[in-house]
């Protein structure tokens, strides 16, 4: 049978029961922190210079003591059995500053050499310790000046002017700690603003290349199921056509040799846009020239070499005269009809109609009869996402859209695209 366990007896930490002794205004329990980090070169000299700044101090106290008289016999001995552990105190300071600095306030009312001490324990809660714990702080060694100057009054000089001169040493300790502070929190505060600020000017850096990537992507998509779309119906020509001449043959390989090539082309294009390799650096990716409503003349031709009969009305003056950025959409649109179209209704004549002029707009209708609705499964496979990428691009270049069944059984594919003047 199995030993059961001790009990675990909870450890208290050395300060916690000065804090259920002390006012709850001493704390702060949000910056208090019990285990400092390890010292610092720079830490260390500052300790060492605490702590002969207070055996000084106290010495001096100490001589000044004995010229007046104020301290004779066995008080002497009682000042440097409070200043010596006052001073080697200071080593620990920055562990629990509140409680040294108010442990220590009633012993400097008995020791005149502990008083530089007490200064520098002031001047630690002003520079780890929020502003009200430090006035609270130091107005308790301010009210235990009024006895110490009972305990030993000075016989040169006037109660008023030496209160007075201990009140400047201790506003002195508290205006410099608390400067020492503000600066170390705007230091940590700028350094959190820089840190924050280079870790969102990378996000942005990489939502803008997961943004590119995407679209490039989508991109690859459109041209891509065009190309496969090319090569479905010139292999299809091929099958149900055996018979077929050689010089159509040889044409048609030939298109269908030339469309697989720019398909794989396409196709390792976009697989090294989006491979997660930055042997670049910035992450920069250099996009190929796309094309514009100036290359729609071209695409029909493509798709009439391919076989699509096609009817094309196109109205518009000069294409290469509309704008770059909406032009790729009007390509884009077209294509996307153009591969429907293949994908659904083979054999069937394509109506193509583009139309506008500066300031009205440019308008694209894409519509194809026929075999729409068909209970068959279409022979070029799709993804069904063509439709949603080209809605999105057109919402992004404030257009219109409109697609549908026709009245004819077939379907129909309206947009507009702004065109300014």
């Amino acid at each position: 049978m199995a030993r059961p366990a001790p009990p675990i007896v909870p450890t208290a930490k050395p300060a916690a029961g000065l804090r259920r002794l002390l006012p709850a205004v001493l704390w702060d329990d949000t910056e208090v922190d019990d285990r400092p980090p390890p010292r610092t070169a720079r830490d260390w000299a500052v300790d060492v210079a605490c702590f002969l700044l207070a055996i000084v101090a106290g010495l001096l106290a100490q001589i000044d003591a004995s010229e007046t008289r104020v301290l004779d016999g066995p008080w002497r001995w009682v000042d440097i059995a409070i200043a010596v552990p006052a001073c080697l105190a200071l080593w620990v300071r920055r562990r629990w500053p509140v409680a040294l600095a108010v442990g220590i306030a009633p012993l400097t009312v008995l020791s005149p050499a502990a008083g530089g001490a007490a200064m520098i324990f002031i001047f630690t809660v002003a520079v780890h310790r929020p502003a009200r714990t430090t006035l609270v702080v130091a107005g308790l060694h301010v009210l235990l000046t009024f006895p110490y100057m009972v305990l030993y009054p000075d016989p040169e000089l006037p109660y008023w002017v030496v209160v007075g001169f201990v009140l400047m040493m201790i506003s002195a300790s508290v205006a410099w700690g608390m400067v020492i502070r503000s600066r170390r929190q705007l230091v940590r505060t700028l350094r959190e603003r820089a840190i924050r600020a280079e870790g969102e000017q990378q996000l942005r850096i990489e939502q803008a290349q997961q943004g590119e990537r995407t679209r490039i992507a989508r991109e690859m998509h459109d041209v891509l199921a065009h190309r496969i779309s090319l090569l479905s119906m010139h292999a299809g020509a091929l099958e149900f056509r055996p018979d077929a001449p050689p010089e159509d043959v040889s044409r048609a390989a030939g298109v269908i040799r030339a469309s697989a090539h720019q398909a794989l082309e396409d196709l390792r294009e976009v697989i090294g846009v989006l491979r997660e390799d930055d042997a670049a650096g910035d992450g920069a990716v250099v996009a190929r020239p796309q094309p514009t409503l100036a290359a729609v003349p071209t695409l029909l031709d493509e798709s009439r070499d391919a076989g699509m009969r096609i009817r094309a009305r196109i109205a518009v003056g000069e294409l290469d005269r509309y704008p770059a950025g909406p032009g790729r959409t009007a390509y884009r649109i077209v294509q996307e009809g153009l591969t429907n179209a293949r994908k659904h209704a083979a054999g069937t004549t394509v109506t193509v109609a583009v139309a506008g002029r500066p300031g009205e707009g440019l308008t694209l209708e894409v519509l194809t009869p026929g075999r729409i609705g068909a209970a068959r499964e279409p022979q070029i496979p799709g993804t069904g996402t063509g439709l949603v990428g080209l809605a999105e691009r057109i919402e992004l270049s404030a257009g219109r859209l409109d697609h549908g069944p026709t009245d004819d059984g077939g379907f129909g594919l309206r947009a507009w695209l702004p065109w300014p003047t």
